[in-house]
């Protein structure tokens, strides 16, 4: 059984160390400790505390062999247990409110992390609840529970013909940027005056006209982005109007520039991510289908380089030159050329059993394993009984009925997100693809740290990362299925669940 030792030294420090552990190290399992600091809410170097700095843990957990992963970061969530991103309150204080709840609750399921998503919806609802969604962890305050990493909208952007469940009266094509700050709201999607990376290119033909609109606001929650913004991520198609056109002024507000809703056929789509794009909404839902002469959205999994071949004359021309350049020359340009060839975006699988068929997100894993990130595209009947449930889609009213894990849009038929929790997407993933459970660790952890860019910092277990923690035990559960069960959660240092606990500790 896992036990704890309390230092006998009166000095306090805040430093706990965690041994007897199996840490998640790439796609391995490795028998090692991790020491934290709640002091600092980081991973520390334990051989540094202990030499250099003469420095003892507070405690020491053994934790009895149990999996040491980082916290899971959720990259589509539309809300969970009765609260969603897309409802605006009559008194917003409410729905910070109810926000704050769900942080706590879902840092529960072993999410320290999330994007909160918002779907399709009237520009109003956007210059509401946006502001409320950016990233929320500068406080640093671990019972806080799950942190956002900043807001994705999902839509209105959307091919009509590839709608889903989203209200295709409210859909539109942005034919400028002007259009984009004008749906959002310019100041939840442009840098503040002097927030924006160092060198980074802003350049929106607007921004000179809606100036104005760029004075800081009063926030509701703090805003630690580097982009100075609230969206992190916007799901479009990219084959409408001049979206793809204007991918490169989103990614130089730090702004990812997601792949969804789309009809987009494979030479579109390559085109987008050769412009900027680095991922792909909920691959194979709400989008054309893999044929074997159009491969589509799915085609740029596979090397995204060229559509063509390069005559052969072209090829010989361009040999010739290259032997003529100087070896420096070749050598900068041959390696700008393999990063171009590598250029593969990340994609997001729902792995519920009901979006996809399990050989279909085996298939998708093997043609680009590093690219993949497990999400629930949950909603706010996670945790819910069977029922049904009013939604805020755009305009008039409407109604999700939930039976099961099965949430349909009422009266149409079309499946309306899903109720599963990310640790079940990955014990689902771990069952019906032959990874192992570093693997499937990975697609909730270290792969949508590096699609958000903010590895280094979450979903690892290198010394100055944060120290989100989740504990893992292996349980054997129905036909022989490997389950892994979310025994603890630690936020910044501190222990904040435990499993068997009546209360968030």
């Amino acid at each position: 059984m896992p036990s704890a030792i309390r230092s006998a030294s009166p000095r306090q420090n805040g430093i706990t160390k965690l041994t007897n552990c199996r840490l998640v190290r790439g796609d391995a399992l490795v028998w090692d400790d991790v020491w934290v600091s709640s002091a600092t809410g980081k991973i520390i170097r334990s051989q540094s505390a202990f030499y250099d700095e003469l420095t003892m843990p507070d405690e020491v957990i053994n934790l009895g062999g149990r999996i040491v992963s980082p916290g899971f970061i959720e990259c589509q969530l539309n809300g969970a247990y009765g609260f969603n991103f897309s409802t605006a309150t009559d008194d917003m204080a409410q729905y910070g409110k109810q926000l704050r709840d769900l942080n706590k609750q879902l840092a529960r399921t072993g999410v320290t992390s999330y994007i909160p998503t918002v779907t399709s919806q009237t520009s109003d609802l956007y210059k509401k609840v946006l502001p409320y969604l950016g990233p929320s962890g500068s406080s640093r305050r671990a019972h806080d529970g799950a942190e956002s990493l900043g807001a994705h909208v999902e839509g209105p952007f959307l091919n009509p013909t590839k709608n889903g469940v989203h209200n295709a009266s409210i859909l539109r094509v942005a034919s400028s940027f002007s259009d984009l700050e004008e749906m959002y709201g310019a100041a939840n999607i442009t840098p503040f005056p002097g927030t924006q990376p160092p060198g980074s290119p802003i350049d929106s033909p607007s921004s000179s006209s809606s100036s104005s609109s760029h004075s800081t606001p009063s926030s509701p929650m703090s805003n630690n982005n580097l982009n100075g913004i609230p969206i992190k991520m916007i799901t479009a198609a990219p084959e409408l109007g001049a979206m793809t056109s204007l991918i490169p002024s989103l990614t130089a507000r730090g702004i990812i520039v997601s792949i969804g809703h789309s009809e987009a056929t494979y030479e579109q789509a390559s085109t987008a991510v050769a412009a900027g794009a680095t991922m792909i909404t909920h691959l194979f839902n709400a989008m054309r289908p893999l044929h074997h002469r159009n491969p589509g959205i799915f085609g740029v999994l596979g090397v995204a380089e060229t559509t063509q071949q390069q005559p052969q004359s072209q090829s010989q021309s361009q040999s010739q030159k290259k032997s003529q350049q100087p070896i420096e020359g070749r050598e900068e340009e041959e390696e700008e050329g393999a990063k171009k060839q590598k250029k593969r975006p990340y994609f997001g699988l729902i792995a519920d059993g009901i979006h996809l068929h399990p050989a279909t997100i085996k298939i998708a894993w093997h043609a680009h394993p590093a690219g993949l990130v497990l999400v629930t595209d949950a909603m706010h009947m996670v945790g819910l009984p069977d029922g049904r449930y009013a939604w805020t889609n755009g305009e008039g009213e409407h109604f999700i009925v939930k039976r099961g894990s099965v949430l349909e849009l009422e009266g149409t038929g079309a499946i309306a997100g899903s109720s599963i929790t990310l640790i079940e997407c990955v014990n689902n993933f771990l069952n019906w693809s032959g990874a192992s459970i570093p693997q499937a660790l990975k697609a909730v952890t270290a792969t949508p740290a590096a699609m958000l860019g903010v590895e280094g910092v979450k979903g690892g277990l290198d010394a100055g990362a944060d120290a989100d923690l989740v504990i893992l035990s292996e349980e054997v559960g129905e036909e022989g299925r490997t389950e892994l069960v979310v025994d603890e959660v630690w936020k910044f240092g501190v222990r904040t669940f435990e499993r068997g606990s009546s209360v968030v500790v």
